[in-house]
């Protein structure tokens, strides 16, 4: 199953809340969550959350080559989706991962580093035909987010 708005179908549940990390030089410099509001005609509306205020992103999703780019006022991001079902516990991780520059008004302004966002859910509550992968971890990056998203949730007393 594919998601779709406008002309564009997307392999990936939305809107969708995820747990985001970066990194520069191998050291975590933030943790937050990643929101995907929609995604029509291929843009990429959403907001990225690492420190209590959500900060609007404005990007494009390829469905074709599974990569996502967008824009936030402080740094500019690309990436790849993987899925990744989990067949013992019947969890489907979908993991975005890349680089990241960061851009003026940041004080770390021409700094890049990696990032990694994951969401899961239930595999019946978005199946997907074909294109999950199996047999295979996900990345650690991708239980460290997850666990941050849950908490989050958790936190604030609601699922999101």
């Amino acid at each position: 199953m594919v998601t779709s708005q406008g002309t564009a179908s997307v392999n990936f549940p939305f809107p969708s809340v995820w747990g985001i990390h970066s990194s520069i030089a191998g050291r975590t410099i933030i943790w937050g969550t990643f929101s995907i509001h929609s995604i029509i005609d291929n843009r990429v509306v959403g907001t990225v959350n690492f420190r209590g205020r959500p900060i609007p992103i404005n990007g494009f999703w390829n469905e074709n080559t599974k990569q996502i780019a967008f824009d936030s006022p402080y740094a500019t991001f690309s990436g790849n989706l993987t899925i990744i079902d989990d067949q013992q516990s019947k969890i489907r991780h979908f993991i975005l991962q890349g680089r990241f520059l960061m851009k003026p008004p940041s004080l770390q302004a021409g700094e890049s580093g990696s990032w990694i966002a994951t969401t899961d859910i239930a595999q019946n509550q978005f199946p997907v035909s074909g294109n999950a992968y199996t047999g295979q971890l996900p990345p650690v990056g991708a239980f460290l987010t997850s666990n941050f998203l849950h908490q989050h949730q958790n936190f604030l007393g609601r699922t999101i």
